[in-house]
């Protein structure tokens, strides 16, 4: 357990404390806390306590320190405030220790601003804002005693086991988090270039690119209107309303229904505009460096416990900038994908042992459509996004009721999670995260439905039907965001001793750089640990998790 007195570069304090909270000897000074660190690193690989993995790790990568285990409060608190239904308070060092001495409870500090490459950050451990941080002792006193205060909250919790693992995949991800961010993805900004040139045309000193300009002209004159500008949803719906058609927005989903002449180049201009706008020139000289992309990743960003990150974009890069992401000479890419993730988690979590049994093909969907469907594919697959995501009219309708008759413990499960909701309750996923106490914007809790499964964004209606499909589909995603947050956990395990190294994350989506002549082992690695993600969370069911790996040069590739 590590504390200092606000500055890494001169002495610091840190302390033992056993499993449980309670000290295991005095405070000790250091003189070179990083160093001091390494060197207990190396001997016995203990969990670090600090307050946030995101303020301390940083700077221990850039001197060259790596840690296996850590325990971060700030992670752990906003954990067990979900579970308390306090989801949203503050959960900053400064407020578990105000909260467990009876102070007032200060604000948590303001996330701060994206931070491009060359971006000072701040340094090792900073002080505590407040009173209860004046000096390092009590900051050192803080970390001790809410560290036992949250090991015994975690004790009585429903699912203590469960809780615990959530904990420490949640800690282990910040700092896969962090670590990725040190590493950066390599990025060949020649490359993005000519994608951008051949795409847009050449940038131009004012206003869009060529490409851009030529589909504004397009759409103008499709729709008979002078100066009408595309990237303005308000003056699009006007263009259609006086052509006599009324859509409800657009987004391309939507717009793909429609006939109309402006159609077609309004939906190349909204992906190209997408594009220079979020991966375009300017993106490029922000985050592009010394051939990295290092964006700041925020695990458990979203109430899910997807991550987000602090500007750049990293989860959201379209396939065809992807093509500049590429490996180092002598190294290659390992990516895996984990496919059908969320129906598979339903079969596990629900226990309806006929869905489960499913769960073990290599083609879930397809063992349904042979289970129950007659044969048919598609509508199998409906009828589970149906479930998952609230769909209740069209194709889904028949299906459903298929789903309903022969899976009735899955069905029921989600069923219950959606009335609970309703009732404005609280559900949570199978590892203890809970869904926060009100209705959230499907888009700001990271719960968006797929295209593909035919439902909307909850609009109108009573809000405890909107809230219904939240948690619905709450228990399924936030379970699948901790099965694939293990998988990372360990797979960062077993590649120790490796020159491979994490770049990638994106919801079930893993990427390793590696030498060339790493790559069978990381791709055995990577299928091992999915197995092993599995087994922790479930036990020994038969539900599969099978991963779809790629050893390519060039991320667009697998």
């Amino acid at each position: 357990m590590v504390s200092d007195d606000g500055s890494w570069h001169g002495s610091g304090r840190w302390q033992q404390v056993h499993p449980d909270g309670s000290p295991a000897g005095e405070p000790e000074r250091v003189a070179d806390l990083p160093a001091a660190i390494a060197a207990r690193e190396a001997a016995e690989h203990p969990r670090w306590l600090w307050a946030a993995t995101t303020d301390c790790y940083p700077t221990l990568l850039r001197a060259g320190v790596r840690v296996r285990r850590c325990h971060d409060i700030e992670l752990t608190e906003a954990l067990l405030l979900g579970h308390a239904g306090r989801w949203g308070e503050p959960r900053a060092l400064a407020a578990a220790w105000a909260r467990l001495t009876g102070a007032p409870v200060p604000a948590d500090p303001p996330p701060r601003l994206p931070q491009p490459p060359g971006f000072a950050q701040g340094a090792l451990f900073e002080a505590m804002s407040g009173p209860s941080a004046a000096a390092g002792s009590v900051t050192l006193e803080a970390l001790t005693r809410v560290y036992a205060d949250q090991h015994a909250r975690i004790a009585a919790t429903g699912q203590p086991g469960r809780f615990a693992l959530l904990v420490a995949a949640e800690s282990a991800g910040a700092l896969v988090g962090a670590e990725m961010g040190h590493a950066g993805l390599p990025w060949r900004a020649d490359i993005h270039d000519q994608l951008l040139r051949d795409l847009l045309g050449a940038p131009q000193p004012v206003g869009p690119p060529r490409r851009l300009a030529e589909l504004t002209a397009e759409i103008n004159a499709a729709f008979g209107v002078p100066g009408l500008h595309p990237d303005s949803p308000a003056e699009v719906l006007r263009a259609f309303a006086r052509a006599g058609i009324e859509v409800p927005n657009t987004r391309a989903w939507v717009l793909r229904q429609v006939e109309h002449p402006a159609v077609k180049p309004l939906l190349e201009y909204k992906e190209l505009y997408r594009i220079w706008t979020a991966h375009g020139w300017a993106w490029r000289d922000a985050w592009i460096s010394e051939g990295r992309f290092r964006p700041e990743y925020v695990p458990g960003g979203v109430v899910s416990g997807r991550w987000a990150t602090r500007g750049g974009g990293a989860l959201q890069v379209p396939k065809v900038v992807r093509r500049a992401v590429v490996a180092d000479p002598g190294w290659r890419f390992v990516v895996a994908d984990a496919g059908q993730l969320e129906p598979r988690v339903l079969a596990a979590v629900s226990g309806d042992s006929r869905l489960a049994r499913a769960g073990a093909a290599g083609d879930l969907y397809a063992a349904l459509a042979t289970d129950s469907f007659g044969g048919d594919r598609a509508k199998a697959k409906v009828a589970l996004l149906g479930a998952m995501y609230g769909q209740t009219g069209g194709a889904a309708i028949p299906a459903l009721a298929v789903l309903r008759q022969s899976y009735p413990t899955a069905f029921d499960y989600v069923e219950a999670a959606a009335r609970t909701g309703e009732a404005g309750g609280l559900v949570r996923s199978w590892l203890g995260r809970t869904c926060p106490p009100a209705s959230t914007a499907w888009r700001e809790a990271g719960l968006e439905p797929p295209e593909e499964s035919g439902s909307a964004e909850p609009q109108g209606g009573a809000s405890g039907r909107a809230r219904g499909r939240f948690t619905r589909n709450f228990v399924i995603q936030a379970t699948a965001a901790e099965w694939a947050l293990v998988l990372l956990a360990t797979l960062r395990t077993a590649l120790e001793g490796m020159r491979a190294e994490l770049v990638l994350f994106v919801h079930d989506e893993v990427g390793v750089h590696c030498p060339v002549e790493e790559t069978e082992q990381v791709a055995e690695a990577v299928r091992v640990s999915a197995a092993k993600a599995g087994k922790l969370l479930f036990g020994g069911i038969e539900v599969r998790f099978p991963l779809d790996v790629s050893i390519v040069e060039c991320y667009a590739d697998a």
